[in-house]
């Protein structure tokens, strides 16, 4: 579903007073990317052009024509890697962030750490049980 103009404004007014917004967005578009849900951040990223740098200087900072950009951040877009690189790329530079990729494992387990495994064992042993 398209997004409305106001919705589309709205974006703009609180990219424009508020970079950590915008870093969000942007983090949330690569995100997006890396975990294999394109569709939906194809739109976030395009969301992010249109409320920051715009297409047209996009278009001068990547030297991929404006509206290939738009295409492939459109609703059946396909950037391929490269493309997609280097739109990050200047995007990073731009919004003045370097991102990084950390492996987690699915589910994060937390580590007890001595010293409470220890206090943990005492609670129960002086406590009678």
């Amino acid at each position: 579903m398209p997004l409305t103009h106001d919705f589309k404004e709205t974006i703009r007014a609180r990219a424009q007073a508020d970079s950590e917004f915008r870093q969000a967005l942007l983090r949330e578009a690569i995100e997006c990317f890396i975990n294999g849900e394109l569709a939906t951040g194809r739109p976030v990223l395009r969301n992010y052009v249109n409320a920051t740098v715009g297409f047209q200087d996009l278009e001068k900072r990547t030297r991929i024509p404006a509206k290939s950009l738009m295409r492939m951040l459109g609703p059946k877009g396909s950037p391929s890697a490269e493309n997609l690189s280097s739109i990050l790329t200047v995007l990073q530079r731009t919004e003045g962030v370097r991102f990084t990729c950390a492996i987690m494992s699915p589910r994060s387990r937390r580590l007890k750490s001595p010293a409470r495994s220890a206090n943990s064992a005492g609670d129960r042993s002086s406590s009678g049980r």
